[in-house]
């Protein structure tokens, strides 16, 4: 029994521990770590120094020329910024943004935050919305974690209840148990976060997106 409990409590700190690795990839880099390896691992993917931004760096991304911005706190890099290096008229950013929503939809490896159809039709006119309205056009989607949590579930499971319930658990008792699961999934894909939206310049047009890993991000520990 004792050695029962024992590996039951190794497995729950190795969920633990997995967890904090499991973070949003760029380019399969995971966001994470110090900002000099970051450029670091960017410029091994090709992307060089911004000749006109010492923030920024410069390359191709999704077959579209950008630049690249590191976020950080508390010394650990939390977000990745990609903007498109060329404007563009409201016209061709609508349909980039389109494209983009596609893109993302048929990517197996990201599931949309909203069940709202995110693509903008012909008839919405982005320049009068963004100006006059300040409307955001956005959309975001969540990054599959690579791994498979069905045994890291099993074992927070094994965990709270006997094995005897396990095995028959009462309607609550089941009820109890897809909220825990839904729970933890949902934390892993929620701070696996990518999304995008489009910003205007002097009546131009341009879409920045943002790979972010929100177990970085500032949570009130300042305060």
């Amino acid at each position: 029994m004792k050695r029962y409990l024992s590996v039951m409590m190794l497995l729950v700190c190795s969920v633990a521990l997995f967890a904090q690795q499991e973070v949003t990839r760029f380019l399969g880099i995971p966001v994470d770590g110090e900002k000099s390896e970051m450029i670091q691992k960017l410029k091994e993917k090709g992307f060089k120094n911004d000749a006109y931004n010492k923030d920024a760096l410069v390359g191709n991304f999704n077959g579209s020329e950008v630049k690249v911005f590191i976020d950080t706190n508390n010394d650990k890099v939390c977000r990745i910024m990609v903007c498109d290096a060329n404007l563009m008229n409201a016209g061709d950013i609508r349909i980039r943004f389109n494209t983009l929503c596609r893109q993302f939809q048929k990517n197996e490896k990201y599931i949309p935050a909203s069940s709202s159809d995110y693509t903008l039709s012909e008839e919405e006119d982005i320049s009068y919305e963004m100006t006059v309205n300040h409307k955001r056009y956005e959309a975001g989607y969540y990054q599959r974690p690579a791994a498979d949590f069905s045994n890291e579930i099993t074992t927070i499971l094994q965990d709270k209840y006997s094995e005897e319930v396990l095995k028959n658990p009462t309607e609550e008792q089941q009820k109890e148990m897809v909220e825990i699961a839904a729970s933890y999934m949902f934390d892993k894909y929620s701070n696996n976060f990518v999304w995008f939206m489009i910003h205007e310049f002097y009546g131009e047009y341009y879409i920045a997106m943002y790979y972010e890993n929100r177990y970085n991000m500032p949570n009130g520990e300042d305060l």
